[in-house]
């Protein structure tokens, strides 16, 4: 018997008295609560993890992944590139407005459905029934692949931005992209360590790093303000750049939003810890729409400090790090004080890589689990001492250093694979929202009743965050500027492309006979 049938049978089974001792028993053990059992028991899934997160962990949890001011901080170089100071902060203000859209249809379906699934759960249970099975599966190969490729962007970033503190304080020092690779698979390794052994200690870390996060930002602000030069209001608000040479200067200004967008992206990551998160069907969608909210608050007074600081775009994007910050950081104080700010980002962002790997891992068990991936059986495998999924942890960590390998031949190749994140994630969001928003206006009796609930703006806000992701979708694939070339080329529709071959061949040749999508658990489901 399969495991799918397995979990079928425990759902739906009447219970005894003693099941029910015993129920009460493993709520003590694994941490859930009676509102978890009934919405697993109602999705037809069985509590395998132990639920060692708490309201305020799960806020410091998707907080630190979603790092909004130090991705404003680290990785703005395409915005500064098309739009300059004043197009990053008006982007990130209609990006974090209309993303809130993607947010909040995505909280209410994390409070229907709280399962580490996710996306791809959510298409499955609310498409249409003719298309539930292949769209769910094309949605969960895009969600894996996506995360995937985002938790190989991690420790690449820590990497290079330890070296470019090396740089700060030795100018003549030449990094290269072995040495890139070695941090990339030391600082994997340790995460791998930790997300396995330390498990139970990670909700802890995640509330000291959410203290840390919150005063890094006040120390880098304070910094900002009392010792570096700064632009006046008039050339930081209104001052447009198109170094990337498009046609128009509004044609820039879209191109370079992705930024902005980067910034705003997986507050979803709660979802996929559902199932070790107490009383997920509430709690999720709180700590998700919290994070979007605390984020977007010190993002966007981040923001317009650090844009104000950047008196000379050229020479920022031209630094020798690479990173425009590090010369922000050094018009205002010694190396000694530039490596010690960068400090700061750094550790915050491999905190931010010890969750996005978490996450990763819960959406990757929790797709083989419904036997959407070769090998499922080994990477949906629990390890029953830790509660941990060690195997899909273990796999997450060797896909960032078979990734990292490649960035020692070539770094376009590696960017490519990267760039792979937000496209692909965009997608889960358009076909997720798409799905709720069918079933709210042609069943609306059969969405499940929830806890945080959207009411009668459901519909609105759904149709809003359907466009939002679109819009958003269309504009990741464009390249940083004209002409293109082979360095410059955004390499993200290629991978799109690929992976969405690759998973047709999967299905065609293995899904469409093992993976029959979440589903076929859900209590009432009687098929097409």
């Amino acid at each position: 018997m399969d495991k799918q049938a397995t979990h079928e049978l425990r759902a739906q089974a009447p219970r005894s008295d003693d099941e029910d001792e015993g129920e009460e028993y493993h709520e003590s053990l694994r941490g859930y609560t009676r509102a978890d059992r009934a919405d697993m028991s109602r999705m037809g899934k069985v509590q395998e993890l132990k639920r060692n997160y708490r309201p305020l962990s799960a806020l410091a949890f998707t907080v630190i992944l979603q790092g909004t001011w130090e991705v404003l901080l680290t990785a703005t170089y395409q915005g500064l590139v098309d739009g300059g100071p004043a197009g990053l902060i008006w982007s990130f203000v209609w990006t974090w407005f209309g993303f809130s859209t993607v947010m909040l249809s995505l909280a209410e379906m994390a409070s229907m459905a709280p399962t580490a699934g996710g996306q791809y759960h959510w298409v499955s249970e609310f498409s249409p029934p003719s298309v539930q099975k292949p769209f769910s599966y094309f949605i969960g190969w895009m969600s894996t692949l996506s995360w995937q490729a985002g938790t190989a962007s991690g420790p690449f970033l820590v990497g290079t931005l330890i070296q470019s503190s090396a740089i700060a304080m030795y100018p003549e020092y030449e990094p290269t992209n072995w040495q890139g690779t070695l941090m990339v698979i030391a600082v994997t390794i340790l995460v791998w360590v930790l997300n396995i052994w330390g498990s139970k200690s990670m909700p802890i870390l995640q509330n000291v790093m959410l203290v840390v996060h919150v005063f890094g930002f006040l120390a880098i602000i304070i910094v900002f303000w009392v010792l570096s030069p700064r632009s006046s209001a008039e050339v930081t608000f209104t001052k447009f750049t198109n170094t990337g040479n498009w046609s128009t200067t509004g044609l820039a200004l879209m191109v370079g939003q992705i930024s902005a967008i980067y910034a705003c992206i997986c507050s979803d990551s709660a979802a996929h810890m559902a199932e070790e998160i107490k009383d997920a069907g509430k709690t999720v969608p709180r700590a998700m729409m919290g994070a979007y909210l605390m984020n977007g608050l010190l993002g966007i007074i981040f923001l317009i400090s650090y844009m104000f600081m950047i008196t000379d775009v050229e020479a920022a994007l031209d630094d020798a790090t690479g990173y425009p910050h590090m010369w922000v950081f050094r018009q205002a104080v010694s190396p000694g004080g530039v490596v010690a700010l960068n400090t700061i980002p750094t550790v915050l962002i491999f905190a931010g890589t010890l969750t996005f790997n978490l996450s990763t891992s819960r959406q990757t068990w929790a797709f083989a689990r419904d036997r959407g991936l070769p090998f499922s059986d080994w990477i949906g495998r629990v390890d029953q001492k830790l509660l941990v999924p060690a195997n899909a942890v273990t796999l997450t960590c060797g896909i960032t250093v078979a990734l990292s390998l490649i960035n020692v031949g070539s770094d376009v190749a590696f960017n490519a694979i990267i760039s792979l994140n937000v496209v692909a994630l965009m997608i889960t969001y358009v076909f997720s929202i798409g799905a709720v928003l069918y079933r709210r206006l042609t069943q609306p009796e059969l969405l499940p009743s929830c806890r945080w609930s959207l009411g009668k703006w459901g519909v609105p806000v759904n149709v809003a965050g359907v466009l939002y992701a679109s819009h958003a979708f269309f504009w990741c694939f464009w390249p940083e500027g004209t002409p293109v070339e082979l360095e410059t080329f955004n390499w993200a529709v290629v991978m799109f492309v690929a992976v969405f071959v690759l998973s047709l061949v999967d299905y065609v040749l293995r899904g469409r006979r093992q993976y029959k999508g979440p589903v076929v658990l859900v209590e009432g489901f009687k098929g097409e």
